[in-house]
């Protein structure tokens, strides 16, 4: 699209410029790789690199397009003279940050002591971390930059999927004399070979975070460097048991298993072009407070594209 609109600019500066009178127009410039322009009455010279630009032909004639870190020029061939002049376009980066898109990771949870290893009362939580993925879709994403391009803070939705393979043949379910939720032993009582069982949540997301995104001079790449905090909703879980017992069978149980309805959790993003990663971590109990056992979940991952 922007292409498009630059080519119908250019189009238009032809068509004028050709209808002007020879000493009216501007005075061709002999480099072909850079440009000048003016700005607030200072002239500014720009250098120019094919990797960066875009050629559109009309003929015999050429436009060709060039993008740099802060700008876009259009250049084209002036018709009356063998040399060459450009019109620079200007149209500022706005801030864009980085949440919108689709993120893979593992995902677990440590125990009061920030330990990985489940101990004592929470020993049947304990988990083949492996097989224990996150997956995020975020789908939805709006910016605010602060009067620049490489700062600004970014929000938006998303949807958080968390699977938590337990090592031990257990599942989960809640008592029904005190409601709390413990570990359901049924698949060790009755020798069942149990192949899997896990635990899986669902949560929709809000993140406000602040971005940092630092220049390197290779064709408008940048580093970025964001963290903050996100809500999390659960708008989903159950538990699943695949076992052997004369044959393949699967239990599914949907219910909230206590866990915390709203939770927030840290976050620390970091990326540049196609190698990016998230890490996130919450001070809020998987579980209910005295409903469950406490534990606290994080995850770890890529982000494996940007939607932006």
């Amino acid at each position: 699209m922007k292409n498009l609109l630059l080519f119908l600019f250019a189009i238009g500066i032809i068509t004028s410029t050709y209808a002007q009178d020879p000493e009216t127009k501007l005075k061709a410039l002999e480099s072909k790789d850079s440009t000048l322009s003016m700005q607030n009455d200072t002239l500014k010279k720009h250098n120019l690199t094919k990797s960066d630009s875009t050629k559109i032909r009309i003929g015999r004639k050429s436009i060709t397009i060039f993008d740099d870190d802060e700008n876009t020029f259009v250049r084209f061939p002036n018709r009356k003279y063998n040399s060459k002049w450009d019109i620079e376009y200007r149209q500022k980066r706005s801030f864009r940050g980085h949440w919108a898109g689709v993120e893979f990771g593992i995902n677990g949870y440590m125990d009061k002591n920030q330990s990985l290893t489940m101990k004592d009362d929470v020993w049947y939580l304990d988990l083949k971390q492996a097989r224990s993925w996150n997956f995020n879709v975020n789908f939805m994403q709006y910016s605010i930059g602060f009067g620049t391009n490489k700062i600004g803070l970014v929000t938006g939705m998303g949807l958080e999927f968390n699977n938590y393979h337990f090592s031990n043949p257990i599942s989960l379910k809640v008592d029904r004399d005190n409601g709390m939720t413990v570990v359901d032993s049924t698949y060790i009582k009755g020798s069942f070979k149990v192949n899997k069982t896990k635990l899986a949540t669902t949560h929709l997301t809000i993140p406000l975070l602040l971005e940092f995104q630092i220049p390197t001079g290779d064709h408008g790449h940048r580093i970025f460097i964001s963290g903050g905090v996100i809500g999390e909703l659960r708008i989903g879980a159950h538990t699943k048991v695949v076992y052997d017992d004369n044959g393949k069978n699967k239990d599914k149980n949907r219910e909230d298993f206590n866990l915390s309805t709203f939770r927030y959790s840290y976050t620390v993003r970091i990326g540049y072009q196609g190698l990016k990663l998230f890490a996130n971590y919450s001070p809020v109990q998987l579980f209910e407070n005295n409903k469950g056992p406490e534990v606290y979940p994080f995850s770890v991952g890529l982000i494996l594209f940007n939607f932006n």
